[in-house]
């Protein structure tokens, strides 16, 4: 097979690669080396169940040894709890909507850029394995390791050692622990020991679907601790940097396709020795557009003379800064999801203490795969409790009908189970982030339940 990264990489040596480079607004770091980066992106995957963010009901040691060796950020969020937009913002540095891929199963617009399109100018080889979901193919120019979904470790062994004077940025995709939560031993787990969390309804099918779903992530941890290894195996581990994504929230309602933080919120781990102190934590708030600004920066390159929505936060990695962004925002479509609402726009905006979230079109239902078909396996048990049980009536409510504004301290009530819209003394504050939320829309080209009707009812183009 052809070694594009190679002639990419001989391109870039001759006087025609620092042209393109330049006009990239790239260029090489002087008196030093350039990072290697490596991005673990998991799959539907809660926050709160990874150890070092204080799960106690699973096991993730090696994660855990991560942010031991790195730094932990307790404030990042990506602006939508999904996968195809989720990847998407943070491979191009551009929010959903303006980029294009704001429904799930969807892609971004023709000529939108993403990594490899910044990072080979600056003499790296660029790589992908494991789950893809973008498109169209030629806004994502990875080198493919392995064939499937599933990452390749060999494929993997052999990219970081092909050439150890040439970085490389390597995505490692993994399927855990989306459903089928097939993957683990759950029958490890005492399910009936478990603490169900209030956001959900307390049945014998909820706990089944925990231990499962517990069972995945100790699978997905076994992965990430294969990929630490690989790049110690290296002795390169010193500069590189290795960065621990949850991608989104758990497919259990208030996480994965709503605005919540349960959905919104990531779990963000970076290390990297040369540059970042071991067992540190980020309070600053920072979003998934914010990556590539950053890694770009690492690397030498310029961000500013691009068109990102993200902004670089390296001082805040090297120990410079301790705050990044004033606000984070979301972005959610029903529409195009299997089995979803006709229209259910869904926006929110967040500061250090408060997030308002708007459902344009809260007079309809709220629906998806999960509440019309039963996939989970245990909506209905929650449904068939919601009849003699007034908690269980609340949670299926709350989760279906909901009212235009929600308004939540999340500081206080973490689960936003409390909406405070209608208390006078937030009203400055609940107008402050209105404000805030309106200029974003504004920006992103976003009109809320228009741009919601343009998606075709369950779109699928990716790849």
């Amino acid at each position: 097979m052809e070694n594009r990264s190679t002639d990419r990489r001989t391109f870039l040596k001759s006087g025609a690669g620092t042209v393109a480079a330049s006009l990239l607004g790239c260029s090489a770091p002087r008196g030093s080396k350039q990072p290697n980066i490596v991005i673990v992106i998991a799959d539907d995957l809660a926050w709160r169940d990874i150890g070092c963010y204080g799960a106690t009901q699973v096991s993730t040691p090696h994660i855990d040894k991560l942010a031991a060796e790195g730094m932990r950020f307790e404030r990042a969020f990506t602006a939508t709890a999904m996968c195809a937009p989720m990847r998407q913002q943070m491979y191009t540095g551009i929010f959903p909507v303006r980029n294009g891929a704001y429904p799930n199963h969807s892609q971004s617009k023709p000529g939108v850029k993403s990594i490899p399109h910044y990072f080979e100018p600056l003499g790296y080889r660029v790589a992908l394995s494991g789950k893809k979901h973008f498109g169209p193919p030629e806004n994502y120019p990875f080198e493919f390791l392995g064939e499937g979904k599933d990452i390749d470790y060999a494929a993997i062994d052999e990219f970081i050692a092909r050439d150890p004077e040439q970085p490389y940025f390597l995505v490692a995709c993994s399927n855990e622990p989306h459903l089928p939560w097939n993957r683990g031993d759950a029958a490890k787990f005492d399910s009936a020991a478990f603490a169900v969390p209030p956001y959900l309804v307390d049945t014998p099918e909820t706990r089944q679907a925990m231990a499962a779903y517990y069972a995945e992530i100790e699978y997905l941890d076994g992965q990430t601790g294969r990929l630490m290894a690989a790049v110690e195996k290296s002795g390169q581990a010193d500069n590189t940097i290795f960065i621990f994504c949850s991608e989104q929230g758990v497919q259990f309602p208030h996480g994965k396709w709503t605005c919540y933080d349960l959905g919104l919120r990531q779990g963000w781990i970076v290390r990297w020795p040369a540059r970042v102190k071991a067992g540190s934590t980020a309070k600053a708030m920072v979003q998934g557009v914010d990556a590539l600004p950053t890694l770009l920066e690492a690397a030498g390159g310029d961000p500013a003379v691009h068109d990102f929505d993200g902004k670089s936060y390296l001082a805040v990695l090297e120990g410079g800064a301790d705050r990044h962004a004033d606000y984070a925002y979301g972005a959610h479509t029903t529409r195009g999801i299997i089995q979803g609402s006709r229209c259910y726009p869904v926006r929110s905006v967040r500061d250090e203490r408060h997030k308002l979230i708007w459902n344009t079109n809260y007079a309809t239902k709220f629906q998806n795969i999960l509440t019309e078909s039963d996939g989970s396996g245990y909506w209905s048990s929650w449904v068939r409790k919601a009849k003699t049980d007034a908690e269980a009536a609340a949670l299926v409510k709350m989760y279906q009908q909901r009212p235009e504004f929600e308004f939540y301290d999340v500081v206080a009530d973490p689960f936003e189970l409390t909406n405070l819209v209608e208390q006078p003394e937030h009203a400055q504050k609940i107008a402050l982030l209105k404000a805030k939320l309106d200029a974003w829309m504004e920006q992103q080209g976003d009109k809320g339940n228009e741009t919601e009707l343009a998606v075709k009812a369950h779109k699928t183009g990716i790849v």
